[in-house]
Parts: structure tokens; C-alpha cells; sequence
């Protein structure tokens, strides 16, 4: 099965966090299982880097496509299937971040790991 990571699901496998649950942790961690990071992810971190909302993503922000595939999972380009789903919707749930990876989500029928209890209003599938 091939599961899609939410920003803080992909920051926090990158540096070991605590706060990761361990059913996304075994999950990530399964050579059987694909991950896919969203594009949307990479813009999300880039900009909270460049506000200084995120400054220990230096090294990250600077070669994010190895970072992605040193840690075996791949990128979910942004289509503009996803790019009109994200921006279609009628909730009033502001992140265009979330938005797009549960516009992704939705239309590639992938479970997104995520403890964010915003994707419920998107009625994607949630593993966390």
C-alpha cells in the first residue's frame, strides 16, 4: 500500500521526533510499504524556512529531493486535478498546504499520515 505524509509526519521521520506516532513510525519504516511526499510539502517547508518559522530545516530546504530520496520515499507531483480540487472545496479550512494534500489524498486514493485532525472535514482516509 502506498500512504501520503503530511509536512510534520515527513519532518518529524527526518529528525527523529518523539512525537511521531509509532503506527507511522512502523509504517515509514516498512521497506514494503511506499511513502509519497507531496510537493505541496517541500513549498510548505521552503516558505515557513524562509519566514524563520522553521529554522532547523536548513539543511533540508536546501537539497530537498535527496533528503526524500535518502529516506526511500518519493515525490506526489502537483497536477492541476489536484491544484482545482484543493481549491474548489467549500470548507472554510484556510492552509492551502492541507488543502492540496488532501486534494491529493482524495484523487489518488492514498491514506494520508497525519495527526492533524483537519482532514477529517476533507474525508480523506487518516493513519496515524
Amino acid at each position: 500500500m502506498t500512504y501520503l505524509l503530511d509536512t510534520h509526519a515527513l519532518l518529524w521521520w527526518l529528525y527523529d521526533d518523539e512525537r511521531l506516532s509509532e503506527t507511522a513510525r512502523a509504517l515509514m519504516a516498512d521497506p514494503g510499504t511506499a511513502i509519497v511526499v507531496s510537493s505541496a510539502s517541500a513549498w510548505e517547508i521552503a516558505t515557513k524556512y524562509r519566514l524563520g518559522k522553521l529554522p532547523s530545516a536548513a539543511e533540508f530546504v536546501r537539497d530537498m529531493p535527496l533528503w526524500i530520496e535518502k529516506a526511500g520515499f518519493r515525490e506526489l507531483p502537483v497536477t492541476v486535478a489536484h491544484a482545482q480540487r484543493a481549491g474548489s472545496w467549500p470548507q472554510p479550512h484556510r492552509d492551502p498546504f492541507d488543502r492540496m494534500i488532501a486534494a491529493q489524498s482524495v484523487i489518488e486514493q492514498l491514506p494520508v499520515v497525519t495527526r492533524d485532525p483537519a482532514f477529517a472535514t476533507f474525508a480523506t482516509q487518516v493513519v496515524w
